[in-house]
């Protein structure tokens, strides 16, 4: 989507990259910021995108609904799946249950904007859950989570370039105001 949809992205990436480096690592201190300074150079680039005049990126009124419908559906999601992989004591499952929720979440959202790099985001994550799985512990969780954070950060970077080349159009496409 846009700008605010890569800040939110962004976000969520640094997220997976912190929860991976703590649980798969056991690292802890400045270790777990690390990832927010990649989030913090999105969040810069999107800001100032924010800030050019125009409209940008917008969803449709569907794309809309479908992405507060999706997102409330991907809350709930990882709250089961987290529930569901501790209560069977497989705790090795919890990155790779996220990024499939995280993923499957995408994809109704491609549906209803017609747009297809969420079909390749959604089955990025998805992907990275599947080998998360199948490689195991430990390695497992790593790939899930980084493949995750790595989705959605190139996911946003693309995204708030796209928001700037849309407003960049927009302004060249308008007349100058007359002096």
């Amino acid at each position: 989507m846009g700008a605010w949809g890569a800040f939110i992205m962004g976000f969520f990436g640094a997220v997976f990259a912190a929860l991976t480096v703590y649980w798969q690592w056991h690292a802890s201190g400045i270790a777990l910021a690390v990832p927010f300074v990649v989030f913090a150079a999105i969040g810069v680039a999107a800001h100032q995108v924010i800030r050019l005049p125009g409209d940008g990126i917008r969803p449709s009124e569907r794309a809309e609904r479908t992405i507060t419908w999706s997102s409330i559906a991907e809350g709930i999601g990882l709250f089961i799946a987290s529930n569901i992989v501790i209560n069977i004591h497989r705790p090795d499952l919890l990155l790779p249950a996220m990024a499939l929720v995280v993923g499957l979440h995408f994809l109704p959202i491609a549906f209803a904007a017609s747009f297809r790099p969420f079909y390749v985001l959604g089955t990025g994550l998805i992907l990275g859950a599947i080998f998360g799985v199948l490689a195991g512990p430990p390695a497992g969780g790593a790939i899930a989570g980084f493949a995750a954070a790595g989705c959605l950060w190139i996911a946003s970077a693309i995204a708030v370039r796209r928001d700037w080349r849309s407003k960049r159009a927009a302004m060249q496409a308008s007349p100058e105001p007359c002096a």
